[in-house]
């Protein structure tokens, strides 16, 4: 299956003049004819609207809303919530005595609202025992897979990301599977993603910061709908683990015979990866994993010392992303 490569990096862009775009300060508090009918499923549902607006880029209507906590969940499509900043997160609620942030949520036809950022803050009300939870609520059910680009102010790192879009995927399958993988670059960002996070799902420790560089060159976009293309990714997968496990052997044979360094992984696959040197041209994914796999199979244990680990060793510990 033949993917399209990603676009050519945009050139630097250049600040708007001011003023020049969105909606003025009167124009954003009208309120959006579309928000009417949420704003009468969230009374029904039990919560209350505080108030309505347009967001004062896009236009689009916004509900502010105070609902009731064990109505709102996490959507499946973010990083797995980490228990540990929960309860610090709560700490500083609790010493504070305030709750200033509120959450994204997009009302279900189930009466529950799914929030596709605010997984946390929901898990640190819910342990401080709160009664209700503030949400800027978004009619736009799309938003749930378009929260990802707007997820930026706190850096994921590539394991997170990658189990974000994976799982984003799959959703979308389900949905909206006929449709081409190309019509979701914005949700996926990119390609490699997703291709880590099926190899994530089965491996959490998985140290794909080794492998990234190669990944990253081999793989594109598909014009195919995904359900299709998700199928070619799930086969990628296995060819990147196929190839881990021969990582593997060589890291745990160097390990046996004394070398000792974050960089293992990375100094095997960089031994192996001869697209180093290669400045052009595109390269299939399958025929070029199996020739970093047999290179890998070849390399002699016996023949590695401490400099040449040291020499090629470089970049973020594979251990990095686990």
């Amino acid at each position: 299956m033949a993917a399209t490569k990603k676009k050519p990096r945009a050139p630097r862009r250049k600040k708007a003049d001011a003023g020049s775009k969105g909606l003025a300060p009167k124009d954003v508090g009208t309120g959006a004819d579309a928000s009417k009918a949420l704003e009468a499923n969230i009374v029904a549902d039990g919560g209350v609207v505080i108030g309505s607006y347009r967001d004062p880029l896009g236009g689009h209507g916004v509900v502010l809303a105070a609902l009731p906590i064990e109505k709102v969940k996490a959507t499946d499509y973010q990083r797995d919530r980490s228990e540990t900043h929960v309860k610090k997160l709560a700490n500083a609620m609790e010493r504070v005595g305030r709750y200033l942030d509120p959450v994204i949520a997009l009302r279900h036809d189930d009466g529950f609202y799914h929030s596709p950022n605010g997984n946390h803050r929901l898990g640190a009300m819910g342990l401080l025992g709160a009664k209700s939870i503030v949400a800027l609520v978004v009619p736009d059910a799309e938003v749930e897979f378009k929260i990802l680009a707007l997820n930026t102010e706190k850096a994921h790192n590539l394991k997170e990301r990658s189990l974000e879009v994976i799982r984003m995927y799959r959703g979308l399958v389900g949905a909206r599977g006929k449709e081409l993988e190309t019509s979701f670059l914005a949700e996926f960002e990119e390609p490699h993603f997703a291709t880590f996070g099926i190899v994530y799902e089965q491996r959490p420790r998985f140290s794909a910061g080794a492998y990234s560089s190669v990944v990253k060159r081999l793989e594109g976009f598909f014009e195919e709908p995904l359900e299709a293309a998700l199928k070619e990714r799930e086969k990628r997968a296995r060819l990147l683990m196929a190839w881990d496990d021969e990582v593997v052997k060589v890291v745990d044979a160097l390990k046996a015979k004394g070398l000792q360094s974050p960089y293992l992984k990375n100094y095997v696959v960089a031994r192996v990866n001869f697209l180093r040197f290669k400045k052009g041209g595109e390269f299939d994914f399958e025929e070029t994993i199996a020739k970093l796999h047999a290179a890998t199979a070849k390399i002699d244990p016996t023949k590695v010392n401490k400099d040449d680990v040291a020499k090629m060793g470089g970049g973020a510990p594979a251990e990095s992303d686990e």
